[in-house]
């Protein structure tokens, strides 16, 4: 057997893991109004619509804040595809050429105008904190 032969396979398979793809995994979230700050598990990601890229799969707790609209509080959960779990996870992450595109677009988070405290309740609750600052001290 030439040395050619014997090397052959070991160079493809040498070629086959150099030129092994990857997964590029992002999320979308977009509100309505847009130009919120979005947050998600406490890192903040951009204004909406954010685009940003993650590293694993499962829950994400998502916080929206824009001036003049109340704070939204959301979760959802990002599932993987089937080429990432094994063994199909280690084909798609070394072995297949080019780049695998894993986008995940959260439904619009709509945002609530804030709406203006009655008179009544906020003197009722300023006259209740009063109270309790007199009695406790």
């Amino acid at each position: 057997m030439t040395p050619f032969r014997r090397s052959a396979p070991l160079a493809l398979t040498a070629t086959l893991v150099l030129a092994g793809g990857c997964v590029e995994r992002t999320m979308k979230i977009d509100t309505s109004p847009q130009g919120a700050r979005v947050f998600v598990n406490d890192e903040e990601v951009g204004l909406s619509p954010a685009r940003f890229s993650f590293t694993w799969y499962g829950d994400y707790d998502i916080l929206v804040r824009k001036e003049g609209y109340e704070t939204a509080r959301t979760h959802y959960r990002v599932n993987p595809p089937w080429h990432q779990f094994p063994p199909f996870d280690l084909i798609a992450e070394t072995m297949l050429p080019g780049t695998i595109k894993d986008e995940h677009t959260v439904p619009t988070i709509e945002l609530l105008p804030l709406g203006k405290p009655e008179v009544h309740a906020l003197v009722q609750r300023a006259a209740e904190t009063r109270d309790q600052t007199l009695y406790k001290q």
